[in-house]
């Protein structure tokens, strides 16, 4: 039997998960339910299921929140997403917490869930149709940034931290011990790289394809 547990705040959905696993699903049971982040962890006191159905939108915590904090705390216990809340950035942080599993509300029926329960049981991953789509999606965005994202060195990185936050040549400069000149010449290998011409465009591009972050 496949312990799982149901953590969604609307009632209505987990009576109907819990209906439809129950009547049609006798290999799988609901062991508990929680209708927030702070339930879920005081029923985990008392009961260990194989599997959680998660959604990611609940009142006190984000399911990304409890994903990440079950991943630390209790290892051993699957994951599976189940939510309306599908964007690109949702899902990539999911992944990137290793949930076995991601079904979309407004796809998914208790019969997939049923199915993608069994699956992750087995030791596989399962996504539904779009939250593959998605994924696929992420998949391509990344790939291609890869291929067009310049190599930069340690100093232009530098360089580009500072400009981020509002240095101007001189002040770098000084920063760094070298001369303005030197730094207008990083400067301009970097428009040259990233085929831009200020200084705005560089920080903008270096912050959205990860090359500095925003402290």
């Amino acid at each position: 039997m496949i312990k799982t547990i149901l953590v969604d705040d609307h009632a209505l959905f987990r009576l109907g998960i819990k209906s439809a696993i129950t009547n049609g699903h006798t290999d799988i049971c609901i062991a508990g339910e929680a209708d927030c982040g702070l339930a879920l962890f005081r029923l985990l006191e008392t009961t260990m299921p194989d599997i959680i159905l998660l959604d990611i939108l609940l009142p006190d915590m984000t399911g990304i929140a409890i994903a990440r904090r079950l991943r630390k705390e209790y290892p051993g216990i699957k994951i599976l997403a189940i939510s309306a809340e599908n964007t690109k950035e949702v899902v990539q942080e999911m992944l990137d917490i290793g949930i076995e599993g991601f079904i979309s509300k407004r796809q998914g029926g208790p019969d997939e869930i049923a199915q993608a329960i069994r699956t992750i049981m087995n030791g596989y991953e399962y996504f539904g149709n779009d939250i593959a789509a998605i994924i696929y999606k992420v998949y391509v965005a990344k790939k291609r940034t890869a291929e067009v994202t310049p190599e930069f060195t340690d100093r232009e990185k530098e360089i580009i931290e500072l400009c981020r936050d509002g240095l101007l040549s001189k002040q770098i400069a000084d920063r760094l011990c070298i001369s303005s000149r030197t730094v207008d010449n990083h400067k301009n290998n970097i428009f040259r790289k990233l085929d831009i011409n200020n200084t705005m465009e560089m920080v903008q591009y270096a912050l959205k394809n990860g090359i500095i972050r925003m402290d």
